[in-house]
């Protein structure tokens, strides 16, 4: 996930109580690459760091067997309160990434997990910033889906997956291939620096994950990875 951008949106806005990720252009990105998605109306379907449950209502309004987890309880909470107000069926479990679903088996996984390089990477992100930091080089949770995701996926199942591209996409492109996977980057889309991101524009040229600041745009590209076990 990436800290706020703002911006033009076309789906409706859950409830996002103190605390719990609001969607944003990530979430977007993710639901058009949903859209594209031919699911079966009985397809089940798993939404990880589902935060305010935008994804998971999205993938219910389809009529499939949604399951949304998050590691926060305000998540959570606020995650089944908006699929009561929307009216759709939605299986919500507290817990960190795959554990509250081991030894079940999905057709789709959606996530949006956190994806910012943080300076201090090697201290776990605290409070609102655990949905969007992500270690020094932003792959504290990207490395761990694509280790797990694919045990979780039916032969055939799709993994969609939005991401930074300074997080590395091809890192993630090449550790699902290894994995047995069919993937690539099937959206893209740039968008302005928000907040968080402006207070570490020195620190990520530091690192060279931006370009020299002569040469700068102060953008950020998200991109979506689609991934397949073959059947």
């Amino acid at each position: 996930m990436s800290p706020e951008h703002g911006g033009t949106r076309t789906f409706v806005n859950p409830l996002t109580p103190p605390g719990v990720y609001a969607p944003q252009e990530d979430t977007e990105l993710l639901i058009g690459a949903l859209s594209d998605e031919p699911v079966p109306p009985d397809a089940d379907v798993l939404d990880v760091g589902t935060g305010s449950g935008a994804l998971a209502l999205e993938a219910a309004r389809r009529g499939t067997r949604v399951t949304a987890v998050d590691v926060s309880w305000r998540a959570a909470c606020a995650a089944r309160l908006n699929a009561l107000m929307a009216g759709v069926p939605v299986r919500v479990r507290r817990g960190n990434l795959f554990d509250p679903v081991r030894g079940e088996s999905f057709d789709l996984i959606l996530t949006n997990p956190p994806y910012v390089p943080a300076p201090g990477g090697e201290r776990p992100p605290r409070g609102a910033a655990r949905a969007w930091d992500a270690g020094g080089d932003g792959r504290l949770v990207l490395d761990r889906i694509c280790r797990e995701a694919p045990a979780l996926l039916r032969p055939g199942g799709v993994l969609l997956l939005v991401q930074s591209a300074l997080s590395s996409p091809e890192l993630t492109l090449g550790h699902l291939r290894e994995a047995g996977m069919k993937a690539a980057v099937t959206r893209r889309r740039h968008i302005a620096f928000g907040p968080v991101l402006r207070a570490r524009e020195h620190w990520l040229r530091e690192q060279g994950l931006l370009p020299p600041a002569e040469n700068a745009e102060n953008k950020e590209e998200l991109v979506v990875v689609r991934a397949e076990l073959p059947v």
